[in-house]
Formats: C-alpha cells, structure tokens, sequence
C-alpha cells in the first residue's frame, strides 16, 4: 500500500504545469520517449526565488533547468517567445504553453529554425545547449552497396540514440526502467560531484540537481521496474537532492535549504540506503547550526552517527563524528567535541581507504579530516593547534578542490590573526582573495567579512591592513 502511495504522490507531482503551478487533479497522459539525455562542513540566509523543479515528465533536462534559472513557467516563456517572433518578423508569434510541454517531454526534438533562434536569444545559449537534439543531415545519394551499409549505420545510431534517451518498452507498450537508466543518472550526479569540489555548487548547477532528481521519480511514475532499480532510483533522486541542499547550504541560503532537506530526506528513507540518510543528517545539522537552531543541529549530527553505515564502515563514522564535533564546537560543548573529534580520527585510521563507495563520500580524505578538525579547534579557541590542522589540511588538499583550498586558507589566517600575528594573516588571506566576488559562495564571502572586521580592528594602521583594504574594496566585496 505505502508503494502505491508513493507511486501516485509521484504522478500527481508530474500532473501539468500551468503558469508556473501544478493544477490540482489534472492527470496528463504520459506517452512517448522520455530520457536523459566535497562537501565540506561550515556554520553560519535570505530567501531565493528558485523552486523545486515540477512539471509534466521531463525528457529536456537542459531547456527544463534553463526556464527554472530564468524563474519562467511554461506559458510566460511562450509569450516572451511570441514577443520576440514579432520583433524578428512583425507579426506576433503563435506559440502556447503545449508547445512548450512539448519540448519538455521531448516530444519536439528539434523546433522549427524560427522557433530555434528565439530561444536560442531568449537563453543566450545554443539549441543543443538546451537540449534539443538536430536531425542527421541528408547525404548525397549512395550507391546501393554504400546505402546498405548507410542504412546499417544510421540504425545503429538511431538504436544507440534511442537507449540514450528513454526507457525501454515492453511489449504491451509500457515503459521498461532498468540499471541502465540509473547507471545513466549515476555519472551525471558523479559530474555534480566533481563540480561541486572544483568550484562549488552555483545556482544553474544547483538546478540541474533539482531536475535531475525530479527526472528520476518521473522514470518511476511512468515505466515499470524493478524493486531492485526503483530503490536504486529513489537512492539518486536523494543524492541529487542532498547536493541541491548543499549548494543552497553553501550560498546559506536556508529556506530553500530547509525545502530541499524535508525532500531529500523522505527520499532517503524510501531508498532504504543508510549511507545516503547519514549525509542527509548531517546536512541537516549544518543547516541548523546555521539558523543558530543548536539542539536541531546536535540532535541532527547524533542521529547521522547513530545510522546503521556507520557501524559497519569506519570512514562514515569518522565524517559523522567530525561533523558532531564541529556542532559541539559551535554549540559551546567544549570537552564533548574534544572527545568526538578524537573518536573521528581513531575511525578515519581504521578506515580502508581504496573501499568502493559512493561518489558523495569521494572528498573525505585526510586533508579533510584536518581541516575539519582545524575548524573545531578554531572554534574552541584553540588556534595553535587549529593551524597546524589547516597547514596539514592544505598541504594534502587536492589540486581540483579549490573551493576548500580557499576556505580552509581564510580559516587559516583567522587563526593566525587571533594569536596575534596580524601581518601574516594579512598576506595568507591576500593569497586567495579573489578580483571576482561573484566567484565566492555565501559561506565564504561571510569569511572574507569576518576576516576583514577583526583586521580593520585588530590592526587599523598598518601598512599591509591599507593593502588589504585597497584590494579588498577592488573586489567589491566591502
């Protein structure tokens, strides 16, 4: 019965889409293909206008994240395109909101060339960035050996095409969901993960991550699969939604975080994946100790330790004994993240570091483990030993992760500068102040704020805080 349930909550939150909003009750009927084409622990938001992706079933992840960015619905992008036909022709254009749920259903692959270039102006990116897909071009004609072996090849590519874009049918015409679709979903959410640790989560990948999650119960409301593939899929819809959380975590940004953690966190669940709800749970501590909501936030952090993979796997246990200090730090329990601190290094040395796991888990290294550990240890004003646990951190860092590169490096002067030495944090934190603010997560930003405060205050005067504040207002972050 509860399957069920799930099941048509799935169908009801694929029902169309009209002027951005779901109608209550109206069902669409679905046919046709339908396919798809480290974190790290901080504290510390306004509200943004970004929803959660909803809509009729999503073949057009790319077009589908491109309207969620522009905050359009399906009949405002229609007019806009209508308006721009005009401008182009003279004559105001006749699409509706059907045309568009047709793109998005890939029912249109390819819009006509008109179509095409109002779209293609309204994003300011290609027709194939949107997802649309061109039809092979015509050749000249073959010679009957050449057009056997031309047809031979282009129904290879059309099969191969086809698998990549939708599910498989049965013979009654009902869509078949296997591994291979998951499997197809897994290595976009593995490119989520790798952006994410290059240059953190923006709001367009953020998006994607929506969509994508979205995607995956859509594959589970219209096809058959098995119970095997749909706790796999419901496992993605989750890690997609875990990374859209942290991304709005990253930006603090937490009412939209607190919308996408009461969604990721029932996915979890469904998916029966221990591992996947352990991270949930330690998002959710971050975004407590965020709203400065500190029992949320321990009891959050206790209830990802308490998770049935970190019995069994020691790096889970160390990342959630990490993550539980860091809340006891900044809840004042001063000898509780001592001691859990110590216990998440005792679990990181058990732990077999070449073990299959999921690709969420890819950053928990050693230089993480340090730099968590710095983290406490700043908070528990116990900067000497903080720096040493950030020198060790950014000495094992990844070159890839230059997100934490900058983070733990401001962590890294505010510790230097809360013992005194001001000159050195001015130059520490000089090494990775960006010209581009923009390129700074809200986390972070708040850092370089903090940092530039207790300068100002601790040093007003001196030669290199007049350096500071020279490029610290170029960047425009003042």
């Amino acid at each position: 019965m509860q399957r069920h349930r799930a099941l048509d909550a799935q169908r009801r939150c694929s029902a169309s889409l009209v002027n951005g909003r779901l109608r209550a009750g109206q069902r669409k009927k679905r046919r046709g293909p339908v396919g798809l084409g480290p974190e790290i622990f901080t504290f510390g938001g306004p509200e943004s206008g970004v929803e959660d992706y909803r809509g009729a079933v999503t073949a057009n992840v790319n077009l589908a994240a491109a309207m969620e960015r522009s905050g359009l619905s399906q009949g405002e992008l229609a007019s806009r395109l209508n308006q721009r036909i005009e401008a182009l022709t003279g004559k105001l254009g006749a699409l509706s909101d059907r045309h568009v749920r047709h793109w998005l259903a890939g029912k249109t692959r390819w819009p006509h060339k008109r179509q095409r270039i109002v779209l293609e102006a309204e994003f300011g990116v290609s027709a194939e960035e949107l997802g649309f897909i061109p039809p092979p071009r015509r050749t000249p004609a073959l010679s009957e050996d050449d057009d056997v072996r031309r047809r031979a090849f282009t129904t290879a590519t059309a099969s191969l095409t086809a698998a990549a874009l939708r599910p498989a049918h049965l013979s009654s015409g009902a869509s078949r969901v296997g591994m291979v679709d998951a499997n197809r979903l897994e290595e976009n959410f593995a490119r989520l993960v790798a952006a994410d640790a290059a240059t953190g989560l923006t709001v367009g990948l953020e998006t994607r991550a929506v969509a994508h999650a979205q995607h995956a119960l859509d594959l589970m409301a219209i096809g058959h699969a098995s119970e095997r593939v749909r706790r796999r899929l419901y496992f993605l819809a989750a890690a997609f939604m875990g990374t859209a959380l942290w991304a709005a975590l990253d930006r603090m940004e937490t009412a939209r975080a607190g919308r996408h953690l009461d969604r990721g966190l029932r996915l979890a669940r469904l998916s029966g994946d221990a591992g996947m709800e352990m991270r949930m749970w330690g998002h959710a501590a971050l975004l407590h100790l965020q709203q400065r909501q500190f029992p949320d936030a321990l009891a959050a952090a206790q209830m990802g330790r308490e998770t049935q993979v970190c019995r069994r796997d020691p790096l889970f246990r160390s990342l959630a004994a990490a993550r539980l200090a860091g809340v006891q730090s900044g809840a004042g329990e001063r000898a509780a993240a001592v001691r859990t601190l110590g216990q998440a290094e005792v679990a990181y040395e058990r732990a077999t570091p070449e073990q299959l796991r999921p690709a969420y888990m890819d950053f928990y290294d050693r230089a993480e483990f340090e730099g968590l550990a710095g983290l406490v240890m700043m908070r528990l004003g116990r900067n000497e030993e903080s720096e040493a646990h950030l020198h060790r951190a950014l000495s094992g860092l990844r070159p890839d992760y230059h997100r934490n590169r900058v983070y733990y490096t401001v962590l890294l002067a505010t510790t230097q500068l809360r013992q005194g030495d001001a000159d050195a944090a001015c130059a520490t934190a000089l090494t990775k102040l960006p010209d581009d603010p923009d390129s700074l997560s809200g986390r972070t930003k708040a850092l370089f704020a903090r940092f530039d405060q207790d300068l100002t205050t601790e040093a007003a005067g001196a030669h290199f805080v007049t350096e500071w504040a020279d490029r610290y207002s170029r960047g425009g972050i003042a």
